[in-house]
């Protein structure tokens, strides 16, 4: 039995858009539908050949870009010279991870693992202990900064301010064992930038 073949639709005549006068060209196979920006004919007058030659041989266009250079160059500079002059930051600016410690000394961290349990990136580890008072503390508290994707999640979980996102940006590395945070290591961050954190958080207790 054989099948009959499938009605194709006739093909309606609609108008097109004027093609533009490069759509002629030999190597054109399909309709173009597309038109350049510049596709104007150099003008062949006497004046637009001389300033052709102008532009050319006393090089306007350079006396032109030197002079949007000397219009700028005694203003004051929109740039700040790095390392040597940086920029200020914002108080929610997330830099490189600390442990607080109480004005006492103590440590503010509890060890109730909320910090490590919201992490996305599964980059902290804790290990806790109970105290002779009961109290629990952190025996051991690892970041895996190559983990970290910076979101903040355990500063906003953390019930007593201990794990927080401080200011310093440069702790660039040369080992991958260097980007692997142990307890003292993010309380010696802690200790060394205390009074910037307790200032961003005061700044930020309005927000949280």
């Amino acid at each position: 039995m054989r099948m009959s073949k499938l009605a194709t639709p006739v093909p309606v005549n609609e108008s097109k858009p004027p093609k533009p006068p490069h759509a002629d060209c030999p190597r054109t196979i399909h309709d173009v539908h597309f038109y350049y920006i510049n596709d104007k004919v150099p003008s062949t007058t006497a004046r637009a050949f001389f300033d052709r030659m102008a532009n050319v041989w006393f090089w306007t266009e350079i006396f032109r870009g030197f002079g949007v250079t000397m219009a700028h160059i005694f203003k004051e500079p929109a740039t700040i010279n790095y390392p040597f002059e940086k920029g200020p930051l914002s108080p929610r600016f997330k830099g490189e991870h600390a442990l607080r410690r109480y004005p006492s000394g103590e440590e503010r961290c509890i060890a109730c693992k909320l910090c490590e349990a919201i992490c996305p990136a599964q980059a902290i580890t804790i290990e806790a202990e109970e105290r002779e008072d009961g109290s629990r503390r952190a025996v051991r508290y690892d970041i895996d900064m190559t983990k970290c994707i910076f979101c903040g999640n355990c500063q906003d979980a953390c019930p007593v301010d201990a794990i927080v996102e401080g200011p310093n940006f440069e702790y660039a590395v040369e080992t991958h064992e260097e980007l692997l945070y142990n307890k003292e290591k993010l309380l010696s961050n802690g200790d060394r930038w205390e009074p910037e954190i307790a200032s961003n958080i005061r700044d930020n207790h309005l927000y949280r």
